[in-house]
C-alpha cells in the first residue's frame, strides 16, 4: 500500500510580497532569493516602484483598494505565503471622493463595512482585517522581517558616538510613554528633550515629526525615541528607520535615536550606521 505523503508542511518554493514603497520591499526580495525562492509582487499602485520588478521573478502593478486583484494575481503563481511590507500613507484613505478615486472592490467593501463593522479603524483594526481577508483567499500573511533578519537592531549601541549621561534621564521618561503611545495605536515615536516631550508621531508619520521637533528645538540636541506596539504583530507594521532618518535628524538638530532591539529594522543598516558615525548620531538598541 503506497503512502500519502503530507506536504503541508514542506518548505514553500515560492513566496508572495505585497510591496509599498521604501527600501524595505527590495530587502525583503532579496532575502527571499538569497534562500532560493521565486518572489512574485503585487506592487501597490502608487507605491512600489518600477525597479522594484527587477528584483523579483514575477511582478503586478495593482489598486490600492482591490485587495480581490492581490489575490487573484497571486494564486496564479501558486502563491501562499507571503509578505506585506513598505509604505502606504494613511492620509490616502482620507482624500475627497476616495471612494470613486480608488474604485474599491467587492472585498475591499467587506474589509471596511464587515471586518471593521463597530470597530475603530486604526491601523492595526485595518491590518488584521486585510489580513483576515488575505487568507479566505489562500494567501496567509508571514512575519515581515523573516527575510531581513540581518537589518533588526541589536541590543545595546550600534555607533561610534556613545551614549551621552544626560541623555539616559530621557529615554527612561520617554520609554513608557513611546509604549503607551502604541498601545492606543496612536504611532510609534516620540522625541524628547530634558524629560519635555517635543513631538508625538501620528498619521503624518516619522519624517514629519521630525521635522516638527527641530521646529520647537531650535538648539537642538533631542531625541527620537522609536519603539514597537505591545503585543506587536511582526506580520505587518514593524517600525523602521534608515539613512533618511538619520538624515532627517541631523537636519533638525536631533543626536540620538532610540530605538527597539530585536523589533525594529535597520535599513540597509550598515550603511545607516555608517552615516550616523560621520553625523555624530548615536544609535541604541533598547
Amino acid at each position: 500500500m503506497n503512502e500519502i505523503q503530507d506536504t503541508s508542511h514542506k518548505a514553500p518554493d515560492v513566496l508572495g510580497l505585497i510591496a509599498g514603497d521604501g527600501r524595505l520591499p527590495f530587502l525583503v526580495a532579496a532575502g527571499a532569493k538569497q534562500a532560493g525562492l521565486r518572489v512574485v509582487c503585487v506592487g501597490i499602485a502608487g507605491n512600489g516602484g518600477r525597479s522594484l520588478a527587477d528584483e523579483v521573478d514575477v511582478f503586478y502593478r495593482v489598486a490600492v483598494a482591490r485587495p480581490g486583484a492581490w489575490i487573484r494575481k497571486l494564486r496564479k503563481h501558486s502563491v501562499r505565503q507571503t509578505i506585506l511590507v513598505g509604505q502606504v500613507a494613511k492620509s490616502q484613505l482620507f482624500t475627497s471622493w476616495r471612494i470613486l478615486r480608488y474604485l474599491p472592490d467587492w472585498r475591499a467593501f467587506r474589509i471596511y463595512y464587515w471586518r471593521l463593522h463597530g470597530k475603530n479603524k486604526l491601523t492595526d483594526s485595518l491590518l488584521c482585517a486585510i489580513a483576515d481577508e488575505l487568507a479566505t483567499g489562500g494567501i496567509v500573511l508571514e512575519n515581515s522581517t523573516m527575510y531581513c533578519k540581518e537589518h533588526m537592531a541589536t541590543e545595546g549601541v550600534m555607533t561610534k558616538a556613545q551614549l551621552r549621561p544626560s541623555v539616559d534621564g530621557d529615554i527612561e521618561f520617554g520609554w513608557p510613554i513611546v509604549k503607551k503611545l502604541g498601545e492606543l495605536d496612536i504611532g510609534q515615536a516620540i522625541a524628547v528633550k530634558e524629560k519635555e516631550v517635543l513631538a508625538v508621531e501620528a498619521i503624518e508619520g516619522t519624517a514629519e515629526m521630525i521635522k516638527r521637533a527641530g521646529q520647537f528645538c531650535k538648539s537642538g540636541g533631542w531625541t527620537l525615541i522609536k519603539s514597537s506596539k505591545p503585543g506587536q504583530d511582526m506580520r505587518f507594521d514593524v517600525p523602521c528607520v534608515g539613512t533618511d532618518t538619520i538624515r532627517s535628524l541631523s537636519e533638525n538638530g536631533g543626536k540620538c535615536l532610540v530605538v527597539e532591539a530585536g523589533k525594529t529594522i535597520i535599513i540597509d543598516k550598515p550603511d545607516t550606521i555608517k552615516l550616523a558615525d560621520k553625523l555624530g548620531i548615536t544609535i541604541l538598541g533598547r
